[in-house]
């Protein structure tokens, strides 16, 4: 029998929030560098994360021994892997602007759908908990 909670209730939806909220960090940082010679430019596979947060989910949990103990994020866990650009740089720069773009900005509508989606999770519950 599983318990209700918010990681039952929740599923997975928290952690896509908190990995594209880490990848558009990254993102920004590969635009900000656009201009760096020999700056690489970065990204993390959100697909593969995310998969490994549902197999995660499905395991079987580590028990607390404490109850200070509290359940982390390791956000440099995830792979940051090296974009390879469509046209390189003579100064070995690999930031394309315009692929950084489309990529932050598609980052940025799946983060809010993301929210949207817990936001209306999170209204359910409280509608539920006050027999609404």
């Amino acid at each position: 029998m599983s318990a209700l909670g918010f990681n039952n209730s929740l599923g997975i939806h928290d952690n896509a929030l908190l990995i594209r909220s880490e990848r558009s960090s990254i993102l920004a940082n590969n635009l900000a560098n656009a201009d760096t010679p020999g700056y690489k430019a970065r990204d993390i596979d959100f697909k593969a994360i995310l998969a490994g947060e549902v197999k995660q989910t499905s395991s079987l949990k580590v028990a607390k021994t404490d109850s200070a103990h509290i359940q982390g994020r390791e956000s440099d866990g995830w792979e940051k892997l090296y974009r390879n650009p469509l046209q390189p740089s003579i100064d070995g720069n690999t930031v394309e602007e315009h692929v950084e773009n489309t990529e932050f900005t598609g980052n940025a509508m799946q983060y809010n759908s993301s929210f949207e989606f817990l936001n209306r999770k999170f209204t359910g519950l409280t509608g539920a908990i006050r027999g609404e």
